[in-house]
C-alpha cells in the first residue's frame, strides 16, 4: 500500500523575503536594547532659582525682611519715644522767650513803682502789695508760658515720633512684598530657562529613541506587509510523496489480490453446485 505525502508552500517569490525577514529579527532580538541613551533626565535648577532660593532663605532679604523696621517702629513707641524728635534750638528758644519774658516782667515792677511814687505811695505798703500781687502773677505767666512751649515742643516730637513709627510699619510692609517680587522674578526667569533645557533634553531623548527603535520599526512594518501578502496568496503549489513498498507491504499486496482471485473462484463454483 503507498503512502502519499502532500506538502503546501508559499508563493515562490515570497520564500526569499519571509527567510531573510527571519534571518534580520533574530540577529535584531538577539542582544537586549540599550536604553541608556534614551532615558529620561531631569534638567537642573537654574542659577537664578538657586538665587531666589538663597535670597529667600537669607535673614533681612526673604523671610523676616520686615524686622528690622518692626523693631525700629517699636523704638518709637512707648514712653520716652519722643525724646530723639525734640528741637535741637528747642531749650534755646525757650530759654530766650523767658528771658524776654522777665525783662517785660521788670519793666512792670518798675511801673508800679512810678505809680507809687506819683500817687505819694512810694515804700509804702500799697506799693509792696501791688509789687506783690503782680510778681506772683508774673511768676504764673512765666510757668504758663513756660508749660505752654514745652508742651508744644512735646506735642511736636511725639508727631514725629508717631510719623516715624508709621513709616516704618509701612517700610516693614513694603520691604518684604519688594523682596518677593524680586524672588518671584528670579524664580520666573529660571523656570523660563529651566524649562527650555528641559525641552531639549526631551527632543535629544526622543531622537535617540527614534534612532534606537528604527530597526525594529523598519521590521515591524516588514513583518506586517509579508503576513498581508501571506494570506492574500495562499500556497499555490502541492507536491505529492510516494514512497517505495517495503517487502511486507508487498507480500501483503499480493496475498490480497490472491485471495480475491481465490474468492471469485470460489464463488463461480458455488454458483454452479447450486445449479
Amino acid at each position: 500500500m503507498a503512502l502519499t505525502q502532500s506538502q503546501l508552500l508559499p508563493a515562490p517569490f515570497l520564500t526569499d523575503v519571509t527567510k531573510g525577514y527571519a534571518k534580520d529579527i533574530g540577529a535584531l532580538t538577539a542582544a537586549p536594547l540599550d536604553t541608556g541613551e534614551f532615558a529620561p533626565t531631569v534638567a537642573p535648577k537654574d542659577v537664578y532659582q538657586t538665587d531666589a532660593y538663597t535670597m529667600a532663605g537669607t535673614t533681612g532679604q526673604g523671610l523676616g525682611a520686615y524686622d528690622p523696621y518692626i523693631t525700629q517702629a517699636g523704638a518709637y513707641s512707648g514712653p520716652g519715644a519722643q525724646a530723639p524728635f525734640y528741637s535741637p534750638y528747642q531749650t534755646d528758644v525757650i530759654q530766650k522767650t523767658l528771658d524776654e519774658y522777665d525783662i517785660q516782667a521788670g519793666k512792670g515792677l518798675s511801673g508800679i513803682g512810678l505809680l507809687a511814687a506819683k500817687s505819694g505811695n512810694l515804700g509804702g505798703g500799697r506799693e509792696g502789695v501791688m509789687r506783690s500781687e503782680f510778681q506772683t502773677q508774673s511768676n504764673l505767666q512765666r510757668a504758663l508760658l513756660d508749660y505752654q512751649m514745652r508742651n508744644q515742643g512735646f506735642n511736636q516730637a511725639s508727631d514725629r515720633a508717631n510719623q516715624a513709627f508709621m513709616q516704618q510699619m509701612n517700610m516693614a510692609g513694603t520691604v518684604p512684598q519688594l523682596e518677593r517680587a524680586d524672588i518671584t522674578g528670579l524664580e520666573s526667569m529660571g523656570a523660563r530657562t529651566q524649562a527650555q533645557d528641559q525641552a531639549e533634553r526631551e527632543a535629544a531623548r526622543e531622537t535617540a529613541r527614534l534612532k534606537a527603535y528604527e530597526p525594529y520599526e523598519r521590521l515591524g512594518y516588514l513583518g506586517s506587509g509579508l503576513g498581508s501578502m501571506l494570506a492574500g496568496y495562499p500556497a499555490q503549489f502541492q507536491s505529492s510523496v510516494a514512497p517505495n513498498p517495503t517487502a511486507l507491504q508487498s507480500a501483503l499486496g499480493i496475498a490480497s489480490v490472491g485471495g480475491g482471485v481465490l474468492g471469485n473462484i470460489y464463488g463461480e463454483q458455488g454458483m454452479f453446485g447450486k445449479t
